[in-house]
């Protein structure tokens, strides 16, 4: 299942916690679809060609410092000017005093008006990375996603292998569970992905013969995370006898998701087999990978070196 790529106004204002000046009844219809934002500094000086009607239009003290420098009739014009062009929303920043112009025009041209308190230049650094967030191509994945020693461990395989039970020895180990059974997968960059929960059953687990159990109620709010950037994908799947299994690790495999390749590796259950230890293991050693150290590699290298030293006798 894919994002929809649109973003409620409402549920900006609700997350900033802006003042509406107008639009109280409509920024339910206004969605938002580009994580750009722009700020009019060329369009109040008639410049308008490469205008993108699809973006937040911000103002701050820099261009309010403009427009006060004009007479009433010169601003009105400006500011009709701008607001005829066509944009979701106007926010004001710095909780500066509004033109009575903005309120006529914002209403004539049903364009929502909005205040916060913010600087501009940390407010559009906030609301760009919200939005890029909250707009970022994302499907949903069958699996479970854990934070182990600061790495993103997306654990997947068929229903019944114990996706769920490694979570909650896990969670008993003292990481952290992100989502269960369905994984929001949110590629926010060319190299990044972030999971979370599905609102609806986020920190529940399925366990089965006990049912759902509620990890925050029950391990407390240090075993749970709202979401992970994704480091590392587990592959369960049921032993096979017979099956080649990789022992040594010195080829690396990866998982395609959204484009991404991550990192990635095969674990077989067996009845024994601590699930959750292991999984532990994988991710430090991930980690070490990522720092540069790889044992696999050093391994091979002594016995390469041990090799070369017998034969020089």
């Amino acid at each position: 299942m894919e994002n929809t790529g649109k973003l409620s106004l409402n549920k900006l204002v609700e997350n900033f916690k802006m003042e509406v000046i107008y639009g109280t009844g409509i920024i339910d219809g206004v969605d938002i679809t580009t994580s750009d934002v722009s700020r009019p500094g060329l369009q109040l000086v008639g410049f308008v060609e490469y205008f993108d009607n699809r973006r937040i239009q911000i103002m701050g003290k820099a261009e309010f410092t403009y427009l006060e420098q004009f007479s009433t009739d010169e601003r009105t014009k400006k500011l009709e000017d701008f607001f005829k062009l066509g944009f979701p929303v106007l926010i004001i920043t710095r909780g500066l005093q509004i033109f009575p112009e903005m309120s006529d025009f914002a209403e004539k041209y049903n364009v929502p008006l909005l205040r916060c308190e913010y600087g501009t230049s940390r407010f559009m650094s906030m609301i760009i990375r919200y939005l890029s967030e909250q707009l970022a191509p994302c499907k949903t994945r069958h699996g479970v996603l854990c934070e182990i020693y600061g790495e993103g461990i997306l654990i997947m395989g068929e229903s019944g292998v114990g996706k769920s039970e490694a979570a909650i020895e896990l969670v008993k180990r003292g990481h952290r569970l992100v989502a269960d059974d369905a994984v929001e997968i949110r590629k926010i960059s060319d190299s990044t992905l972030v999971g979370s929960s599905p609102e609806i059953i986020r920190h529940f687990v399925e366990v089965r013969g006990i049912g759902i159990i509620d990890v925050k109620e029950i391990f407390g709010m240090g075993a749970i995370k709202d979401e992970q950037q994704i480091d590392m994908v587990i592959h369960l799947e049921p032993w096979e006898k017979g099956k080649e299994y990789d022992r040594l690790g010195m080829v690396d495999e990866y998982t395609n998701i959204m484009g991404i390749n991550v990192p990635s590796i095969t674990i077989p259950v067996k009845i024994g087999r601590n699930i959750a230890v292991i999984v532990e293991v994988a991710a430090m050693n991930n980690r070490q990978k990522k720092k540069g150290y790889n044992a696999a590699v050093e391994l091979n290298n002594r016995i390469m070196k041990q090799m070369e030293a017998n034969t020089e006798f």
